[in-house]
């Protein structure tokens, strides 16, 4: 009897939190891993088992205020600028202004991740809903900080679906740069209406009077409308909100039309499965309800829906115009189900309602090999990658295996920063050790039968005595570079730009001291540090900002690294034909350092095919076999001399050499 009640008083919690989480359930409470501001009101809580977990529900009253605001006062607006503007810090103001979050304290409260806050960039687009009393009335205000960094273009691209305009960033003291004349152009095609915010005005260095002049001649928008603010300091920033409210106009749709829902963007929650960030622009939408997507067919039960506010917070339903989160019951298990750009209906909607066009999928530009550093943490690191996969769909992965690393991955990135960022998470956040290959770029090769391979992997370059007849052409990814600097550097980047095989499209001066550059540079040159040059011949004064311009025919071709002429297959990678000597001799020397000498001559070559490019050589270790001797003839002396050396030419014959792993990472590291 006493085990049956120790049984039932385990079982308790989970019965609970079965009740609380049922579709039946008008306002189901929410199961969340985060703690809730300090200011507001103590949630409604149950704790379960030793993970404590809890459920949370928005408040009563706060729920109240938000289904009394009709469709005409919603508003849905994002912030864009180029990287280190300001975006994140300004977003922490505009929450305390609304009373969403308390002042004071808070940094960064949407930049959710560790590598964001100490890096000081957004990685991942964040939304927030916020109620604001304009006037007597209430307005309900959807925001969205997007990342700066021309990599994370895709999550910006994202967040205007979302929105009917957006708040257009500009440092006072840098004005406008490269990733700033991408997002209003990406925002202007779309339609959003764009107000023009001065940040930064509080700095000695700041001149708002410049960078209003260069948003008039650059984008036509009037500085009379401009706001200027320092969001660091608050100053000024309450008039952004009114702006917003007069300028930007409501979304339109209907609560009680057929039920039309937009996926933006997905999560994974290990409790939950996936989270869907959904932008509903017809009818309403309720837990219970039954909702299939257009992309796969598949049908769902909405198990809970809410608010991000900042967090989730869980509601009774969403409405026409309002952003917010779903996720469902049955939960949804696999990421590859949620579709950027899907959308869903009530079932037996299906026939009533046309689906939006569908977002393209952003496309991984840089490739890398990815091992770990002891193969016996292999199955550890592997979850710890899918993991972060899950939560991040423009990354790609592979399994692959290297003779010299053993298994590993094969990992697609938007660019060199998102590759950077998902090494620092791998070791912040699940404390692993990886060593990372040297980027490479996705090349495509035309065969004289008409097929056209893209390759992604040195190692799936063709054997040149085995293919090299059946090839038509070999084709390098482009990028179109827009490189925004002052007048003064112009000479060194126009310099820099054609050492890495750029040509010019065209060059304008849209001020007295500010030029925009564009240049058609191949990708490869972009991923071996042309930022970081950029910046160093420039003091930081440059920015960069580039998009895909299509292959272009290219002499390119495999070089390898050889060991007393065996290849080493971790380090090998496809280039230009005139790059191939200059890299060649980096590599062998190099790699010289990491080689231990051995009886027995070691020879370290880089090769394209059959012909070497560059060579070093280990000397031998080497004994004194004449040591012993004292006096006689000379011929005693050369008859151990030429048995010595018989006995290294079979030991070079027979012998191999051991590179340990500590090898490659140090090589891959420093390369």
């Amino acid at each position: 009897m006493r085990q049956c009640f120790l049984v039932r008083r385990l079982l308790l919690p989970f019965e609970r939190a079965s009740s609380i989480t049922s579709p039946s359930r008008q306002a189901p409470l929410r199961l969340s891993r985060y703690s809730p501001p300090a200011h507001s009101p103590p949630p409604q809580r149950f704790f379960s088992g030793s993970a404590r977990t809890y459920f949370e529900r928005i408040s009563p009253e706060l729920e109240k205020r938000i289904n009394d605001i009709p469709l005409e006062r919603f508003r849905n607006f994002c912030i864009v600028a180029h990287v280190d503007h300001g975006k994140s810090t300004l977003s922490d103001r505009l929450l305390e202004l609304t009373g969403t979050i308390a002042p004071g304290g808070n940094k960064q409260i949407l930049d959710k991740l560790d590598v964001e806050r100490e890096r000081g960039i957004t990685v991942k687009a964040q939304t927030c809903s916020m109620i604001y009393n304009y006037k007597g009335e209430d307005y309900l205000l959807h925001l969205v900080d997007t990342p700066g960094h021309v990599d994370f273009r895709a999550e910006v691209s994202r967040s205007y679906a979302s929105c009917g305009g957006a708040i257009l960033l500009v440092d006072a003291s840098q004005g406008v740069q490269a990733q700033t004349v991408a997002n209003f152009y990406l925002a202007f095609a779309q339609g959003l209406h764009l107000i023009p915010v001065i940040n930064k005005i509080d700095l000695s260095t700041a001149d708002p009077e410049m960078a209003l002049d260069q948003m008039k001649s650059s984008f036509e928008l009037d500085p009379k409308g401009a706001v200027l603010v320092s969001a660091k300091t608050g100053l000024n920033v309450e008039s952004i909100l009114p702006a917003v409210v007069e300028q930007i106009p409501a979304p339109v749709g209907s609560h009680g039309t057929p039920l039309k829902i937009l996926l933006v963007d997905s999560w994974y929650d290990m409790y939950k499965g996936v989270i869907l960030l959904v932008r509903v622009f017809e009818g309403t939408l309720r837990p219970g309800d039954t909702v299939v997507s257009f992309a796969t067919g598949k049908k769902y039960i909405v198990g809970e829906l809410g608010i991000m506010h900042p967090l989730e917070k869980a509601t009774c339903s969403l409405r026409a115009g309002q952003v917010g989160y779903v996720y469902f019951n049955p939960g949804m298990k696999k990421s590859s189900e949620a579709k950027v750009g899907d959308t869903f209906t009530h079932i037996g909607m299906e026939n009533v309602i046309q689906p939006y066009p569908g977002f393209e999928e952003p496309k991984p530009m840089v490739f890398v090999g990815a091992f770990p550093v002891d193969q016996s943490e292999f199955n550890r690191l592997d979850d710890s990658i899918n993991q972060l996969v899950i939560n991040d769909r423009s990354v790609t992965l592979h399994k692959e295996s290297s003779e010299a690393l053993g298994q590993g991955w094969r990992l697609g990135f938007l660019g060199t920063l998102h590759c950077s960022v998902f090494e620092d998470r791998l070791r912040q956040e699940h404390d692993t050790s990886i060593i990372i290959t040297a980027p490479t770029v996705p090349y495509m090769i035309r065969y004289k039968d008409g097929t056209e391979v893209i390759i992604r992997n040195p190692h799936e370059f063709p054997n040149p005595d085995m293919e090299y007849n059946k090839i038509e052409a070999f084709y390098e990814p482009l990028v179109l570079a827009t490189i925004t600097l002052p007048d003064e550097y112009l000479g060194k980047v126009i310099e820099l730009c054609e050492s890495n095989r750029g040509t010019q499209v065209s060059i304008e001066f849209w001020t007295a001291s500010q030029v925009i550059l564009k240049y058609r540079i191949p990708l490869a040159q972009l991923v071996t540090d042309f930022f970081g040059k950029l910046k160093g011949i420039t003091k930081g004064y440059a920015s960069l900002d580039y998009e895909d311009a299509g292959y272009e025919k290219s002499d390119v071709v495999k070089l390898q690294l050889l060991v007393n002429r065996e290849p080493v297959d971790a380090i090998s990678q496809v280039l230009h034909r005139s790059q191939c000597q200059r890299i060649g001799k980096q590599w062998v020397t190099k790699f010289k350092e990491y080689v231990d000498r051995q009886l027995f001559e070691v020879v370290i070559q880089a090769a394209v095919g059959k012909m070497i490019v560059a060579r070093e050589t280990v000397k031998p270790v080497r004994k004194d076999v004449t040591a012993k001797l004292y006096g006689g003839d000379r011929t005693r002396r050369m008859k151990l001399l030429e048995k010595q050396k018989e006995g290294r030419k079979k030991l070079k014959a027979i012998g191999q050499v051991t590179i340990d792993q500590k090898a490659f990472h140090g090589f891959l590291q420093k390369n």
